[in-house]
């Protein structure tokens, strides 16, 4: 069952956002924000919007081919005075690694460069780089809210007020394609896929 609202949310790259809401990737590659609670990430919300964020992006940290995508998105920025909501999304695993060959094996499956990946895991060495695997839904509607000064900051997670109406949620990629994605990640780090 899917909810019908939603209040939390997890900031992320526009650029990641919209790779998500594409059904480019299914990943996100995470470790926490500078001023993370416990400097570190923990997925305490498996269910949240996805919040577009617009600071530290970087051509030179993606891929090539995703470049012009990111210069289109810069040159539309949104104004600064609120947020607009169009996609929720579910972790649907979190796999940890702590070995440089696995994040090297997964670069067929996200935008981002070999080297912007590694320095995920490089940064805070002494714990584990959280892979989350994300089923994204389209929300019915986009929505907008009013930005306040308590959703700024290098945090993960946001809680927004008020609460966000998803209306009716479709799925960005088909159960299928949702599952071949989730196989083909699972299986590049040598872990057990479903059966069938």
């Amino acid at each position: 069952m899917l909810p019908d609202r939603c209040q939390i949310a997890l900031k992320e790259w526009a650029i990641t956002v919209q790779a998500l809401a594409e059904g480019e990737q299914i990943l996100l590659l995470r470790k926490g924000g500078i001023h993370e609670s416990g400097k570190d990430f923990r997925v305490v919300h498996p269910e949240f919007l996805l919040y577009p964020t617009y600071e530290h992006q970087r051509e030179d940290l993606l891929k090539s081919g995703h470049q012009p995508a990111l210069i289109r998105l810069l040159s539309d920025t949104p104004k600064s005075d609120s947020i607009t909501f169009s996609h929720w999304a579910r972790a649907e695993e979190i796999i940890e690694v702590e070995a440089q060959d696995k994040v090297d094996d997964l670069a067929p499956y996200h935008i981002w460069t070999d080297e912007y990946a590694q320095s995920r895991l490089r940064w805070k060495p002494m714990l584990p780089l959280s892979i989350l695997l994300l089923r994204v839904y389209r929300m019915e509607k986009p929505v907008t809210a009013p930005y306040i000064k308590e959703y700024g900051g290098c945090t993960s997670w946001v809680d927004i007020i008020p609460r966000i109406d998803l209306g009716q949620l479709e799925p960005v990629l088909d159960d299928a394609e949702f599952r071949r994605q989730v196989d083909a990640i699972k299986g590049s780090l040598g872990l057990a896929v479903a059966a069938g």
